[in-house]
């Protein structure tokens, strides 16, 4: 485990309170993410590879939100950091919110930045 992983901070689902959960998913860049990850497999979306409308900088802070919410695993492999949607455990705290999230059409996310 590299020390740039280790700085890594990750809640799990449990952890987290019903607010922080919804705050997390109120941003539409956050919902693409998890979009996005839903529709592959674990371990093989790096951050640098989603289509956001953000800079790099704030690409981050959304990936660190996701991560503080429980809703993202992130982990270094060389100088790629890849991500795993965390999906089995968020259902189990709260049942049904990604279901929705992930049935929500996408938009156009440059409307909304």
């Amino acid at each position: 485990m590299s020390a740039r992983t280790r700085s890594l901070t990750h809640a799990h689902p449990t952890e987290v309170s019903l607010q922080d959960a919804l705050d997390a998913v109120g941003d539409p860049v956050r919902r693409a993410i998890l979009r996005e990850l839903a529709g592959t497999p674990d371990w093989t979306r790096a951050c640098g590879t989603f289509d956001l409308p953000v800079t790099k900088a704030t690409r981050s802070h959304h990936f660190a939100v996701l991560r503080a919410a429980g809703l993202v695993e992130q982990r270094d492999e060389g100088p790629r950091r890849l991500n795993r949607l965390r999906r089995p455990e968020f259902d189990r705290r709260f049942p049904g919110l990604l279901d929705l999230i992930l049935a929500e059409p996408a938009t156009d996310r440059r409307s909304s930045a």
